[in-house]
């Protein structure tokens, strides 16, 4: 392995583990926004501490799960420095500003009142803490929408000029709203509500399965299979925009996806195939004919581009090829769960007391089902624009560092075993919150009730 393979497995550690994170947090800062809204709304007693005990339980979540992403996130941002200093070289005056406004937006609005929405409540105003929460969820998402900004220029750079070898910034509406980032920004925030939806669902399923569930659950279940089950089919219309722009300004890359070798009219899907690069041929193929040129084109007979038609200028085919039948098999079947998952609790009546043990285990089994479909999804953006690291004008290998191969391997490995660490640790703490739900909601609501006994229209188990 030389120093790019190297560095380039190190950055996509990185990422992976980094994206795992973000991938919750920019959905569930708006999940619960809606938690919040529907406790100050509710006028029944039970209610009230139903989404109370919800809104708890998830601050939690967000808590943690923002912490390990913004750890995650400072570590990958030093690499640009340790193992790609040449690209901070030659794209540092378009990538510093937009870096420096995710840091803004994560770490002054985002953080910033995550300590009023974790520790105010009460101790500040409702409304106050309502703003609070909005603003968390705004900063999740505004930080996501300027990492986005960079990544899509990456794919697709526009607004800039070379001077000296260096890019400048010509026009910043064209470099932040290049051609595939409105499709990029959209589609992400759709996997991020797939993610979160099915947290969601998984965790709630567990409550019920260990008896550790409150009358809480039934509403977050409720909450993450109707969220499913409409941004599924939105995601689903989303990804075939976003397939079409890459087709536009990628072209290699759609042809590795669908493993094209020779441009073709009429071209099949593969739904199964071992590509090879050094024959430049599929083994096994389970082609559906003219289906490819149908999705990409919407014509039975449309031409795509193969991929001799870019000699040593496109991404290894079969990670891609494979990557792309994950992400849409998985997201397929988070359809699928989510509709059949939806249907049965509406027959029940809402009533999750009535749900089937084994289809319970299939959500719990799915709880991170969302990791899957993004990080397969992210290997297809990110290894479909090698060998570029700057689409077809910067390469990879000539920007990586000049760092010992040996020093990355044993940095490499450092970070491989702290992240598996970190993430056991993760997995843990969730179970750990699941099955001890939250008890002081209902100490809140006794206080408030003693404070203002006109707040209920009746004690109940307040009193």
């Amino acid at each position: 392995m030389d120093a790019v393979f190297l560095a380039r497995i190190q950055f996509a550690a990185n990422i992976t583990f980094h994206i795992l994170f973000p991938s919750i947090s920019i959905a569930l800062g708006w999940v619960l926004l809606f938690f919040r809204l529907r406790h100050l709304r509710a006028t029944d007693p039970q209610q009230k501490l139903d989404w109370l005990r919800a809104y708890r339980l998830w601050t939690k979540v967000f808590a943690l799960t923002f912490a390990l992403g913004v750890v995650s996130g400072v570590t990958m941002s030093f690499q640009f420095g340790t193992n790609w200093p040449g690209y901070m070289e030659r794209v540092g005056n378009i990538a510093g500003p937009l870096l420096g406004y995710e840091v803004l937006t994560a770490f002054f609005l985002e953080a910033g009142f995550l300590g009023v929405m974790l520790f105010g409540h009460r101790r500040v105003g409702e409304m106050i803490h309502l703003g609070a929460t909005f603003l968390v969820a705004l900063g999740t998402l505004m930080s996501a929408f300027w990492i986005l900004a960079l990544n899509s220029w990456m794919q697709t750079p526009a607004g800039y000029e070379i001077v000296d070898g260096q890019f400048h910034a010509k026009n910043w509406l064209e470099i932040v709203f290049n051609p595939s980032f409105p499709y990029r920004f959209v589609h992400m925030v759709f996997a991020s509500s797939l993610t979160c939806a099915f947290l969601l669902i998984g965790i709630s399923a567990w409550q019920l399965l260990k008896g550790a569930a409150t009358t809480s659950v039934s509403r977050v279940l409720r909450t993450g299979l109707v969220f499913a089950a409409l941004a599924a089919p939105a995601q689903i219309v989303a990804g075939d925009f976003h397939g079409l722009n890459t087709l536009e300004h990628q072209p290699q890359k759609i042809a590795a996806v669908e493993g094209i070798w020779e441009t073709t009219r009429g071209a099949p899907l593969l739904l199964f195939a071992i590509p090879d690069d050094a024959t430049r041929s599929n083994r096994f193929e389970l082609p559906v004919p003219k289906l490819a040129s149908l999705i990409l084109r919407h014509d039975p007979d449309g031409e795509l581009k193969g991929l001799n038609e870019f000699p040593s200028a496109h991404p290894p085919v079969l990670p891609l090829f494979w990557s792309f039948r994950i992400m849409v098999g998985t997201g397929i079947l988070m359809l699928l769960v989510s509709w059949v998952g939806l249907w049965r609790h509406w027959r029940d009546g809402w009533d999750f007391s009535l749900m089937p043990r084994p289809l319970l285990k299939l959500f719990a089994g799915m709880t991170f089902a969302g990791w899957v479909a993004t990080i397969a999804g992210w290997y297809v953006t990110e290894i479909g624009r090698q060998p570029f690291i700057v689409s077809g004008l910067i390469r990879t290998s000539e920007v990586v560092s000049r760092v010992p191969i040996a020093s990355i391997a044993l940095t490499l490995a450092i970070y491989v075993a702290l992240y598996v660490g970190l993430l056991a640790a993760y997995v843990g703490v969730l179970k750990y919150m699941a099955e001890k739900p939250e008890k002081g909601a209902e100490a809140i609501m006794s206080e408030d009730f003693a404070e203002d006994p006109h707040r209920y229209r009746s004690r109940g188990e307040f009193a």
